[in-house]
């Protein structure tokens, strides 16, 4: 910005009304404040910073996280199990502006927040060589950011998202999923190998600080899960895409995409999931607590993974929100609630008459130090992309051996759980025990890869990818809970309705995508590659 002090600059033109033209050359530059940013002193790495932060929740309090990631997907996919009255999700209950939440409204959400930031950053730079590493990054970002977008709620504005300050278009018409997908691979295909290591610094990056062959490594590990999106509408190209990524995806924990959180910013920088889950909007860290389902999985198969991401005894009272520092970790005594039950009248579906229920301090909670305030939020990992691989060689013979990406991905799920908090180290050695006692079997190879995948983006707390991958795989076959009144027929929901404030904003591009929707605009309405 531009601050001119007119008394000033009067009499300088007056004091120098015969002084040679040049002195008068950098009148704009000598006037302009050298702490303001404007166009030729703005750097776009701030902007990225920004677009990755709030890719782990929105500004107001995470409302997106609590609300889309915690309320409905955890529980849907019964990862996490609660009867506090509002959470709609294990319920199959449409909450509209639940389920509206991730898109926004307002100044928040992720069009606002994530997807005009990563925009700005695209635009701003694509004509700049000196940011070239910038922008390819910034498109890769872009891809991660508009394929949960789309996953979400299938049609979604994309072509024109985000771009009203530079084309004037305030009404983005919705991109059918099949196209985005598409452009999606494209653009992670050709970000990813326009990379320089010897390019410039990419210094807004919270996730690698700007190390271009990691970042080389999630472009081509999230080109490999955008592609397994499709193998059931397109698997030709599923595959092919598979092909391009496999022996460039990631090659250890180490390069896990992670975003380290901390106080200093109050809400707007402590982790999304933590301020929930520690109950600073309700009672939630009282009466959230690990499913049935889930903690029954890790029991059955005596998984090492349960005596460090759970724990009971960790409340006491109702009344008391002060973690008790002699919780229990012992795995035998780990026990999780049941999806689809409440405090209400019924007792079909009241909590203290299911036989599991003696108090809520006994059931299992998550490990507190999964969950601190300045905790890590997980954006891809080194396991997911191995057991996608392990589907792909399991499918198509291709990118290796299935039981080899099996082994790694499953270790990897096992052993990265340090990296929320060093007291949740599993040993190399307690892996590969579990894994001989587990096999991979290649009659069950997809049920058992897939299962492994849901068990490890529950502990990543990442609950979306858990949902789009179950929808997307069928594993694992969850019982569906049918609670009176729900929106779905007693099924589990397959999407995100649209927000009904796009019927004002963005009525006749909104009403062509609604009408579109397979199954139509509700819980039970599919994406495009969920057949």
């Amino acid at each position: 910005m531009k601050r001119y002090i007119k008394p000033v600059v009067i009499s300088l033109m007056a004091a120098t009304l015969f002084m040679e033209s040049s002195c008068t050359k950098d009148f704009d530059k000598i006037n302009t404040d050298p702490v303001a940013y404007g166009k030729e002193n703005w750097d776009p790495n701030y902007t990225l910073s920004s677009a990755q932060l709030f890719y782990t929740g929105s500004f107001d309090f995470a409302y997106d996280t609590w609300r889309g990631n915690l309320i409905y997907s955890s529980t849907m996919m019964q990862g996490l199990s609660t009867v506090v009255s509002y959470w709609a999700g294990d319920k199959y209950m449409l909450n509209e502006s639940y389920t509206a939440a991730y898109w926004g409204t307002g100044t928040v959400g992720a069009y606002i927040e994530q997807v005009r930031n990563i925009v700005d950053v695209v635009e701003f730079t694509k004509d700049k060589p000196k940011y070239a590493n910038l922008y390819n990054v910034a498109r890769i970002w872009k891809a991660l950011i508009f394929a949960r977008l789309t996953d979400l709620y299938g049609d979604v504005p994309y072509l024109e998202a985000g771009l009203g300050f530079y084309t004037k278009v305030y009404k983005p018409k919705y991109d059918k999923q099949q196209d985005i997908y598409n452009d999606l691979l494209k653009e992670l295909e050709t970000a990813t190998a326009a990379l320089k290591d010897d390019g410039d610094k990419v210094t807004g990056d919270v996730i690698y600080k700007g190390d271009i062959a990691k970042w080389r490594k999630f472009g081509n590990s999230l080109l490999l899960r955008t592609a397994m999106r499709l193998v059931k509408v397109d698997e030709s190209k599923a595959k092919e895409y598979v092909q391009k990524a496999a022996g460039k995806t990631m090659d250890s924990n180490a390069d896990n995409a992670f975003i380290l959180h901390d106080e200093s910013g109050s809400r707007v920088t402590q982790n999304r999931n933590s301020q929930v889950l520690l109950g600073d909007g309700g009672q939630e860290n009282y009466y959230v607590k690990w499913s049935k389902t889930f903690i029954d999985y890790l029991k059955s198969n005596n998984d090492p993974r349960l005596q460090k991401v759970a724990v009971t005894k960790l409340y006491l009272s109702e009344k008391d929100k002060t973690q008790n520092g002699s919780f229990i970790t012992d795995p035998t005594k780990q026990k999780g609630m049941p999806n689809g039950k409440d405090l209400g009248s019924n007792a079909q579906y009241n909590i203290s008459s299911d036989p599991s229920y003696t108090t809520f301090a006994e059931y299992s909670s998550p490990n507190p130090n999964m969950i601190k305030r300045t905790g890590a939020t997980f954006i891809l990992t080194y396991g997911e992309s191995e057991l996608l691989l392990a589907e792909a060689a399991q499918r198509w013979g291709i990118a290796g051996s299935a039981s080899d990406h099996y082994k790694k991905g499953v270790k990897a799920s096992i052993t990265y759980l340090n990296q929320y908090d060093g007291s949740l180290a599993i040993s190399d050695a307690d892996a590969e025990t579990y894994l001989a006692a587990n096999p991979f079997n290649a009659a069950d190879a997809l049920k058992q890869i897939n299962t492994q995948y849901w068990a490890h983006t529950i502990t990543m707390m990442d609950f979306y990818e858990t949902w789009s991958n179950w929808r997307r795989s069928g594993y694992p076959a969850l019982t569906p809970v049918n609670y009176p009144g729900n929106a779905t027929s007693g099924t589990i929901p397959r999407r995100f309705p649209y927000p009904s404030t796009e019927a004002a904003i963005n009525g006749e591009n909104y009403r062509a995508a609604s009408a579109a929707v397979p199954g139509g605009d509700k819980l039970s309405g599919r994406v495009w590659w969920d057949k």
